[in-house]
């Protein structure tokens, strides 16, 4: 049976039947591939290749000498066109380069990577967090060594609605999961690893057993409700610990890794694979919802096009899950390595956005559905009249950016925008968690 889950949370429609029974499928090769030099959180990449230049599979492209970073590859064979700005989904303009894929690429062949142990070898491929924050992975196989860890937790919840791009690996690539867990686990010293996966997913589950018998991963099902993936969410359904104010998951004896993150370190360190595709899912109001093999750097209009194209009236489409992620102004972004779905919504599909600010009713929904135990709709009066020293009192800077306050929120006030706001402002300041 599934534990007891954290306090707060919501329960949005999942709507993953769309895509959650579809195979996963190879994407075609782009006619051009846009590959960013910042798919990660911390210092961007410099480009290290000019127009005109040929590239091969695999190639570091773009790298920088900074501890918290992580290189670019060319994800094929072909010709560097440009190397200039472009346009990201976050709506950032970056440095960028321009591929132009040869005919007829070998997906088994690449240049392969190198590195002494499992953490090296990870940030010489250019692994970040594929859950969606991105955040280079190699930096969290060096925990501080006050800190020992003890548990690895896999993120298996994929607790966002529509998206299906983890339950489908768990189900058709579960031994690669399982062997990277065990590899995180020899890196950090850990005794335990425990994929976390939400009970909604029991083929997921059934097959991610399968693949642990006999080795030290335990496969534990966890509730179904939002945020279950979130870090912290998750480090207390499985562990009963809070991480302390301002501390990193190593303070409770945990590190946190996506199921997805977990197969590319796999294939790093056994096959030294870069990495240069993921899983995307592509569902909502499209003809052929389903899930893709991406080369990173491929136009999302062609990921639109692949999946039967726009079926009836579209209002938003969405990089990521619905909870969480950015709306698209332009289908002519590239994806990137922590971009999990693309999802495209209709009317009804979910609540408009509003003009503004709306008056607090003082329900107190959203205070009632924050994991973190906050008061969303205070925070959002003071970021709505700039009054950044009680947003501060009101802890705005513990808020993970859910969204479960939004959704929960009657008049639908935009209090993650408005929290955010004032999350930038603080740390503008030089205020820190």
């Amino acid at each position: 049976m599934p534990k007891s889950a954290f306090a707060g949370g919501v329960h949005p429609p999942g709507m993953k039947e769309m895509s959650a029974g579809r195979p996963i499928e190879r994407a075609p090769v782009p006619e051009r591939l846009t590959v960013p030099m910042s798919q990660h959180l911390g210092a961007p990449c410099v480009p290290l290749v000019q127009a005109g230049e040929r590239v091969r599979r695999g190639q570091v492209v773009g790298a920088v000498d900074a501890l918290v970073s992580a290189p670019v590859h060319s994800p094929v064979d072909g010709e560097v066109v440009e190397v200039g700005e472009c346009l990201t989904a976050a709506g950032s303009r970056v440095t960028c380069v321009t591929i132009a894929p040869d005919g007829g690429q070998d997906f088994d062949r690449w240049v392969p990577v190198e590195g002494d142990d499992v953490p090296s070898t990870v940030r010489a491929a250019g692994i970040v967090g594929l859950g969606g924050a991105a955040f280079p992975s190699a930096v969290k196989l060096v925990p501080p060594k006050e800190h020992p860890v003890s548990t690895v937790i896999l993120n298996g919840c994929e607790c966002e609605p529509y998206l299906t791009c983890d339950h489908r690996l768990m189900v058709e690539s579960p031994e690669r999961i399982v062997r990277g867990g065990v590899l995180i686990a020899e890196a950090v010293g850990a005794r335990r690893v425990v994929v976390g996966i939400e009970s909604n997913k029991p083929d997921a589950i059934d097959a991610m057993r399968r693949a642990a018998d006999g080795t030290q991963v335990e496969v534990l099902p966890l509730p179904t409700k939002y945020p279950q993936g979130a870090e912290k969410q998750l480090i207390w359904s499985v562990l009963r610990k809070e991480v302390p104010h301002g501390k990193l998951p190593a303070a409770a004896g945990a590190l946190v890794h996506n199921v997805g993150t977990a197969a590319a370190i796999a294939d790093a360190v056994d096959s030294r694979k870069p990495l240069v595709e993921r899983v995307v899912t592509v569902t909502g109001r499209v003809a052929r919802p389903g899930n893709y093999l991406v080369l990173i750097g491929t136009p999302v209009s062609d990921l639109i096009a692949l999946a039967g194209g726009f079926s009836g009236e579209v209002e938003r489409v969405v990089a990521g899950g619905p909870m969480t992620g950015p709306a698209l102004g332009t289908l002519d972004v590239p994806v990137t390595k922590g971009m999990s779905g693309i999802v495209v919504l209709g009317p009804g599909d979910a609540p408009k956005p509003v003009d503004g600010d709306q008056p607090c009713i003082r329900c107190g929904r959203c205070s009632e559905a924050c994991p973190m135990f906050l008061q969303p709709f205070a925070i959002g009066t003071y970021a709505n009249v700039r009054m950044w020293d009680r947003a501060e009192q009101y802890h705005a800077l513990d808020c993970i950016e859910c969204g479960a306050c939004s959704y929960a929120c009657p008049t639908y006030r935009p209090l993650v925008q408005l929290i955010r706001i004032a999350k930038g402002a603080l740390m503008a300041k030089g205020v820190r968690p």
